[in-house]
């Protein structure tokens, strides 16, 4: 079932649901505790655009799948770690504005992640995995109207309906 009429479900609705390969939430998990916050990379500028129209300065829900280049992903993977999403900054030049201090270190891997291939950045404060109990299939996730479409796994961020059985970080 889908949440909202024509894309319009309130921000208290809505979560932001993304793949980050695993070694970059691994890292990242170290960087938000560090730094306040971790920058994930995105072509998705317009969705970004969107999110900060709605929600109004109020932190959204993050919901991230790891992703791995050797498996593919289907609609049983796992949700797998949680944080908030507090904002976003789009980039001509296709590198964060504070360059490495909000990056994951594994990003470095990657030639292109840091040099000039994303068009914004999203910020996540406080990313933790999901217990092992707690994780749960992509399935589970309900759409709303104008969001990802249930008929395949995402292939980059998307706004899903805040499922009310997941407990994000205080």
């Amino acid at each position: 079932e889908a949440a909202g009429e024509g894309g319009g479900a309130s921000v208290t609705d809505l979560a932001l649901l993304a793949p980050v390969p695993q070694g970059h939430l691994e890292a990242g998990q170290t960087v938000a505790a560090e730094r306040g916050f971790v920058a994930f990379g995105s072509r998705k500028f317009e969705l970004f655009r969107l999110i900060e129209e709605r929600r109004e300065g109020w932190p959204v829900p993050v919901l991230i799948y790891a992703s791995h280049e050797e498996e593919p992903v289907t609609l049983n993977s796992l949700i797998s770690w949680v944080g908030w999403y507090i904002g976003s900054e789009e980039t001509h030049s296709g590198r964060h504005s504070r360059g490495m201090e909000h990056r994951p270190a594994t990003t470095a891997d990657n030639p292109t992640d840091n040099l000039g291939y994303w068009a914004v950045f999203w910020h996540v404060e406080r990313l933790q995995p999901l217990a092992v109990e707690n994780r749960f299939a992509l399935s589970r996730l309900q759409t709303i109207a104008g969001g990802w479409r249930k008929d395949a796994p995402p292939r980059g961020p998307e706004l899903v309906a805040r499922p009310s059985f997941v407990i994000f970080p205080e």
